[in-house]
């Protein structure tokens, strides 16, 4: 079991096991319509999907928290808003723990080597993104852009030096 804090202030706590697995696949669903099968996270694509998706991400942890939001009177609305920011990294990071820890020793270094190939491709987009942003040719482009929409349209203007 992991746990994490929301940004209402909450400690949740994650434990991934059969009955919570039975309840992400009967109350979740993911883009396509499908339901969300936490078993298939060895295969790595539901791994993308949850960190591509912080909807789908928190609609798996409000999922396997259930049971305590329901004793808490937590709705999914009111869990979805005090979850942002550090709140979503940590039911992440408490969610990936989970459930790599719910599976057999012969499958867990499988997921673990996933979880952790993930990270760096998501940290080498991360660089390259700050990369382009701080490139001076993405400037150098917007403000042409800007000038083109601003007055492309327009003739150019001729200053007359000459007194009327």
């Amino acid at each position: 079991m992991r746990q994490f804090k929301d940004n209402a202030g909450r400690t949740w706590t994650i434990a991934v096991n059969v009955d919570s697995i039975k309840r992400v696949k009967a109350l979740v669903k993911d883009d396509d319509g499908d339901p969300v099968n936490l078993l298939a996270a060895v295969e790595g694509r539901l791994l993308e999907k949850l960190v591509e998706s912080p909807i789908l991400l928190c609609d798996v942890v409000y999922a396997l928290c259930k049971p305590d939001a329901d004793t808490l009177k937590v709705s999914d609305e009111d869990f979805g808003r005090a979850m942002a920011g550090e709140a979503i990294d940590g039911a992440t990071a408490a969610l990936l723990e989970d459930l790599s820890d719910f599976f057999p020793a012969s499958k867990r270094p499988m997921l673990q080597t996933a979880v952790k190939k993930l990270a760096q491709l998501q940290q080498i987009a991360l660089d390259e993104a700050v990369k382009r942003l701080e490139s001076p040719i993405l400037e150098q482009r917007l403000r042409q852009t800007i000038a083109n929409d601003l007055f492309g349209d327009l003739p150019a203007l001729s200053v007359s030096t000459q007194a009327p």
